[in-house]
């Protein structure tokens, strides 16, 4: 029998493990019968329990839930979780439980290594290889951490696949025509994500992808909680307190978000909630939607820009595929039906439809399932920063990936023997608005300005995860590989949002900055040779001339002075036309002072 690859939906509340079998993808049972593992881990004396046996025990600062929520990031980046938190190595963090410290990774790693158990218990043999999905728009540090979890649970990880990917293979080839295109809509526990993808001649390609790490279903259990609390005449610190069994009241308020989106009511009750104190108060649908204002409003944002950088109107889908437990909500379908111009097709199981597709891509490797190539895109740009504090893009956002990308740089100063390279991530035209990934030094061979050539590549594999390769082409030394494995880059809601909205409203700003800084560093190296041409050429220059380009270069000295990008620019072309004779004669007189070849200085 042939070696068994299984796919995995790591998600935030549930969590779910499947495998391809005779042709078909099915989700494998745990000995309750139950596909579906709640994401929750219980940290007893010498003891953990997983899913449904966790949920059984008493909390008392013992169970953590959402973990996938706080993977890969550093210390102080992620509020709102479910235990208090401490600083871990690296500038990581954990979970601070009754038994001692517990990291997202190693909680994700005890809930991976069920769903292997489960597995193995399915199928009466052992699995060690395996795919997992992430949402689209895990970064790299987050990507590292789920694939670090599920290697210290004792598997192979083939390869992560985006959420709305997995989403879009089981919702089938046999609904779609030669020629579709499909918008994923996935409002899970504790992500949001939209892809558009188009099927073409077999090939699933994401034509873009936006979301946010930070918004899902464990949000708008806090609204519901918020809700009642209100109603109670309770302020939110109430529910903080000592003594409160802040767990119960979050999963009664999830059970009450889940009885709205069947119903126009529902009653919150939490007996004893502090030990003496009950909780009961009835919830209106309307009421809870009225509270969603805010990532309602995240969404339907997210869905415009995703539509905009697929190039198309939200009509242009054939469907709108509505997956993630909290798309149950009438309101949320509602909104996916306004801007995707149809009825919402809620044909896929919500909570199984990422898992279905994770089992088939896991069945396209294993070779059980037909051939269905998958492209996914990186969601932002990522490019080095060059001479002058420029972001210098390599792969621009929406690429499909694996992909990899190089370009020649030179040297910017005599003598120069090392550079360092920063590898920004974003969309702004300044390298110190975008995020820094990594940076290194590279040494090469000393040489006169714009002499040396070094290459730099930008690799991107199928797990989205970056490496980068130096080499100092003319000096021969050896290649300098950095794979970024965690790369500390805050992309919070609030970061993201920030990003996105500064890229906008700065672009004007942004491109004048640039425009400056390139015609000031044109500036520069003009200013330095025509200085130089002058001391050697002036005596055989006729006053005219002289004089002309003696009031460009006064031109081009006030324009930098000033700091006007267009100014700059239209004074530099000046000085360049009116010294295009005396450079010609430079030339003629100096062989050997060859031009770098136009490549970009770092």
């Amino acid at each position: 029998m042939a070696e068994p690859v299984i796919g995995i939906d790591l998600g935030t509340t549930y969590s779910a493990v499947g495998i391809v079998e005779a042709g078909f993808p099915i989700l494998l049972a745990d000995e309750e019968g139950e596909r579906l593992m709640p994401s929750v881990a219980w940290f007893g004396p010498g003891v953990v329990k997983v899913g449904r046996a966790a949920l059984r025990e008493m909390a008392e600062g013992r169970l953590v839930r959402s973990a996938k929520r706080q993977m890969g990031v550093r210390f102080g980046e992620a509020p709102g979780a479910c235990l208090p938190v401490v600083r871990a190595s690296e500038g990581g963090m954990a979970f601070r439980t009754a038994e001692g410290e517990v990291t997202p990774v190693e909680v994700s790693r005890v809930l991976l290594s069920e769903l292997k158990r489960i597995a193995e218990f399915r199928l009466e043999q052992e699995v060690r290889r395996a795919v997992i999905t992430v949402p689209a728009y895990f970064n790299n540090a987050q990507r590292e951490a789920t694939k670090q979890a599920g290697e210290e649970a004792g598997l192979e990880v083939l390869r992560l696949v985006a959420e709305p990917t997995a989403a879009a293979l089981a919702y089938g080839m046999d609904k779609l025509a030669e020629r579709s295109r499909v918008a994923v809509f996935d409002l899970g526990g504790g992500t949001f994500d939209v892809s558009i993808l188009e099927l073409r001649e077999g090939v699933f390609e994401v034509l873009a992808t936006g979301g946010d790490t930070r918004l899902g279903g464990d949000d708008i259990d806090s609204v519901v909680l918020n809700l009642v609390a209100r109603k109670a005449g309770l302020e939110g610190p109430a529910l903080e307190m000592e003594g409160v069994d802040r767990d119960r009241l979050v999963r009664e308020a999830e059970r009450v978000k889940c009885e709205l989106s069947r119903e126009e009511s529902a009653i919150f009750r939490a007996p004893f909630y502090d030990g003496s104190r009950s909780l009961e108060e009835q919830v209106e649908r309307v009421e809870l939607e009225g509270g969603m204002a805010s990532e309602l409003a995240t969404m339907r944002r997210i869905c415009q820009e995703v539509l905009v950088d697929a190039g198309m109107e939200g009509a242009g889908v054939e469907a709108g595929v509505m997956v993630g437990g909290s798309s149950r909500l009438p309101v949320v379908q509602r909104l996916a039906g306004e801007v995707f111009k149809q009825e919402p097709d809620c044909s896929q199981h919500p909570d199984e439809a990422v898992a279905i597709g994770a089992a088939i891509q896991a069945g396209i490797l294993a070779g059980t399932w037909r051939e269905v190539l998958l492209l996914d895109v990186t969601p932002l740009s990522l490019g080095v920063e060059t001479l002058g504090g420029l972001m210098n893009v390599l792969i621009p956002r929406n690429t499909t990936i694996p992909c990899k990308v190089g370009e020649m740089f030179t040297n910017a100063r005599d003598g120069q023997d090392s550079m360092q390279v920063r590898v920004l991530q974003g969309e702004r035209e300044l390298a110190r608005d975008n995020w820094e990934l990594g940076k290194f030094d590279l040494p090469f061979r000393s040489a006169p300005r714009g002499k040396a050539r070094v290459g730099l590549q930008l690799s991107l594999d199928e797990d989205g995860i970056l490496e980068v390769l130096a080499r100092d082409v003319e000096g021969g030394g050896p290649d300098v590989i950095v794979k970024i494995e965690s790369a500390a880059v805050d992309v919070s809601e609030d970061a993201v949002e920030q990003m996105v909205e500064e890229s906008v409203e700065h672009a004007l700003e942004d491109m004048k900055a640039r425009v400056f800084t390139e015609a000031r560093l044109k500036a520069e190296e003009l200013l330095g040779a025509v200085e130089v041409a002058l001391a050697q050429l002036g005596a055989g220059l006729a006053g005219e001339n002289r004089e002309e380009i003696v009031a460009a270069r006064l031109a081009v000295e006030e324009a930098l002075a000033a700091g006007e990008a267009n100014q700059l620019k239209g004074a530099v072309e000046t000085l360049d036309k009116v010294t295009e004779g005396l450079a010609a004669r430079m030339v003629e007189e100096a062989l050997g002072a060859l031009q770098s070849g136009g490549q970009t200085q770092i």
